[in-house]
């Protein structure tokens, strides 16, 4: 496999779609070695089918605000991957939303997905609209109109989309119920749904629960546990929250979170009602986190900076894509830092990851580390389809039992002869293997 003739040709046909374009990097630079024992591969041309995506669905949505006003957005579908299973993925509801995020968040996913050992392709979805400031009536009136569109697209066995930023189990059930309207059918097309009507118990919490399950075998494979470690979390929603609440329950000190304003350390710890907080903090739609400094004046609040610079155990990146550059990477590790958990998706730069792995501090990528809510997800589906609900204990063991086998899967792959774990390339190498043997099982279609 000649890489850069790979990447030439990508960045000849999607010019400007930088997110894309590192995200397949990552995984061919990763994958090359196992590919080029497999002839059979270069013969059916995976990779050149495998990093472009099945169908890219685009669409306008026009919606009426509360003024009475005509507004326009974009919409989108990325269906990347079926290979082993329907199409699976969130819907982001953003400002920033444009193609490259989503063919990359797509990309991503069908590696995610494949990990889990659950039959669930790789797709993502989202628009430019921007929930906050939005009334309730407004978001309720796009939603409609964003699933009016995309309907006939969805499907339990074709596409399954879920939430992502911006989109919670409120925009979930406005889509899930103009679905609903427009089927005439109930059925599991929608994952992250009210528990009134098919969602699954801690999905909210999932993706946070599993990456701190994964922690604790990283940590486990080093003969150690979380008790008594500290953690540098960023962001304040949910993802962040689930984390936070997981660490403390299991003997950890979070002492950090943050937003676009700057961050909060807090060398108390955020626990107990301090993690109730974030919640509020992020249902308030003023999307900082200044105000905590206020209510509990012990914490300091750090405007405009990145919580990386403080001395701590483990850092996990829960907000977005590239928010851990190298210059964090390095403080990170002068700081002593023993592991770094990528909980958002492609949440550290090139740079940040290269660092990371040449001064051998053990780093996990977000498809592996995050993908607990996916995996939640997927139980989510299970339970629709047989038409029952599983209790939260239950839900649990599975996902717990899940991040076990992902850890498992990145060692197997990923143990270098020094010993070292590589999580990145033992992630790459198990998610790119399922994926294209399947393809491989299936013909070239």
């Amino acid at each position: 496999m000649d890489i850069n003739n790979i990447m030439n040709a990508l960045e000849a046909k999607h010019p400007g779609e930088k997110e894309y374009l590192q995200a397949v990097k990552e995984v061919l630079l990763s994958v090359g070695d196992v590919y080029n024992q497999h002839p059979e591969f270069e013969k059916a041309r995976i990779i050149e089918r495998m990093v472009e995506p099945n169908r890219i669905v685009t669409f306008r949505v026009t919606w009426i605000d509360d003024k009475g006003d005509v507004q326009t957005n974009l919409g989108y579908r990325v269906q990347f991957n079926n290979a082993i299973g329907p199409y699976k993925g969130g819907i982001r509801f953003h400002a920033s939303v444009n193609l490259s995020i989503l063919k990359f968040l797509g990309f991503e996913q069908t590696f995610k997905n494949a990990l889990t050992t659950l039959p669930m392709g790789g797709a993502k979805g989202g628009s430019d609209f921007s929930p906050r400031g939005k009334s309730d009536r407004e978001i309720m009136r796009f939603c409609q109109a964003f699933m009016l569109e995309l309907w006939r697209n969805v499907g339990p066995d074709r596409d399954v989309p879920a939430g992502d930023i911006g989109v919670g189990g409120r925009e979930v059930g406005y889509m899930y119920g103009m679905y609903k309207k427009l089927t005439e059918e109930h059925n599991g097309t929608f994952t992250g749904k009210g528990l009134d009507f098919g969602g699954s118990l801690i999905r909210p919490e999932a993706t946070g629960f599993g990456a701190i399950y994964f922690v604790k075998d990283m940590l486990a494979d080093k003969k150690d546990t979380i008790k008594g470690k500290t953690f540098a979390i960023s962001g304040f929603g949910n993802v962040a929250w689930g984390a936070a609440l997981k660490a403390t329950e299991l003997g950890g000190k979070v002492v950090t979170i943050s937003g676009p304003d700057g961050y909060i350390y807090d060398p108390d710890g955020i626990s107990g009602d301090k993690i109730d907080y974030m919640l509020e903090l992020r249902a308030s739609g003023n999307d900082i986190v200044a105000p905590y400094a206020e209510k509990y004046p012990n914490a300091t609040f750090f405007p405009g900076r990145k919580p990386w610079e403080q001395k701590v155990d483990i850092a996990c990146p829960c907000a977005t894509q590239n928010e851990l550059n190298g210059d964090d990477a390095k403080m990170l590790v002068d700081n002593g830092v023993q592991m770094v958990a990528e909980v958002s998706n492609m949440g550290c730069t090139p740079e940040a990851i290269d660092h990371f792995i040449e001064t051998r501090t053990t780093y996990a990528p977000g498809k592996a580390v995050n993908a607990g809510g996916v995996a939640t997800s997927g139980l989510e589906m299970s339970q629709n389809a047989m038409h029952l609900q599983w209790s939260a204990e239950e839900v649990d063991q599975k996902l717990h039992s899940i991040m076990d086998n992902i850890h498992e899967q990145c060692v197997k792959y990923g143990t270098e002869p020094d010993g070292y774990i590589n999580y990145m390339k033992g992630a790459n190498i198990a998610g790119f293997m399922k994926v294209a043997n399947a393809m491989m099982g299936q013909g070239i279609i």
